[in-house]
């Protein structure tokens, strides 16, 4: 068993090292995302905002040109989005099709092996319809649930890895590796919260920062340290940094890349 994880994991660095996978979205910096999920995404003011004002700061020049937009459905899982009804960018008020579409399937979908064999055929239907509506598919890695959640389980994270990681072999899709960094994060401070603490499922506002500095750091290969964006003052400035840095290390990793801007 542990053969065929370590068979398995050496495949997943091969393909997302891959200089055609790393710069598949750098060559064409995204302006138009859409953001399909559930409640994981919506949470704390919705993913999709603090990702977008992390991209201005980044991008000054660009913010007349960026759309982005979040589709999201409480407790859904990927089977549950109308994903032909919000390809068609003039239905959410978007003036061209999107650059980018972003997946992101229930927390559910990882636990059984007949839930994750689903995950992979809906994934696989949903990818294939946004390739050929023009825009380029990445799956949202989910986060393990939280010790504090009735179904707890440490293993977790491996169920959500080889789920994601699968599809994103199969599909050659990028994938944004959100859970790992919950995992490296928890592991560096044991005391921060990135979890609701009444449901251990739901992220809370540090978890929602640490997910959107990975995406700004997976999909723009910038370094996320770099960002002042802090939520207004909400995110204090010790937790900030923490979470960039965690950020940072993920994708550095998770990619084998250095990201622009690294020392």
């Amino acid at each position: 068993m542990k053969l065929l994880y370590l068979l398995l994991a050496v495949i997943s660095f091969q393909v997302f090292s891959s200089d055609e996978t790393k710069d598949k979205l750098i060559s064409n910096v995204p302006e138009r995302i859409l953001f399909v999920g559930n409640s994981y995404l919506y949470y704390n003011d919705s993913l999709h905002n603090h990702f977008r004002r992390m991209v201005e700061e980044a991008f000054p020049s660009s913010i007349d040109n960026l759309e982005f937009k979040s589709a999201t459905i409480g407790g859904s899982r990927l089977s549950h989005h109308n994903i032909d009804h919000l390809l068609n960018h003039k239905n959410l008020s978007v003036s061209k099709p999107f650059d980018l579409v972003i997946l992101q399937g229930g927390s559910g979908e990882v636990l059984s092996k007949k839930s994750r064999n689903e995950f992979a055929k809906q994934s696989r239907k949903l990818i294939k319809k946004i390739r050929k509506a023009g825009s380029e598919p990445a799956l949202y890695m989910i986060h393990a649930y939280g010790k504090s959640h009735k179904k707890y389980d440490p293993n977790m994270i491996n169920k959500v890895i080889k789920t994601y990681e699968a599809s994103g072999m199969e599909n050659k899709v990028l994938v944004l590796p959100v859970g790992i960094a919950f995992e490296k994060a928890y592991k560096l401070d044991k005391t921060i919260e990135l979890h609701k603490f009444f449901d251990g499922s739901h992220p809370d506002i540090l978890g929602t920062y640490l997910a959107a500095c990975v995406l700004y750091a997976s999909i723009y290969k910038k370094d996320p340290t770099l960002i002042d964006y802090d939520y207004y003052g909400a995110i204090n400035d010790k937790d900030r940094k923490f979470i960039q840095k965690v950020a940072k290390s993920t994708v550095e990793e998770y990619y084998n890349i250095k990201l622009y801007g690294s020392n």
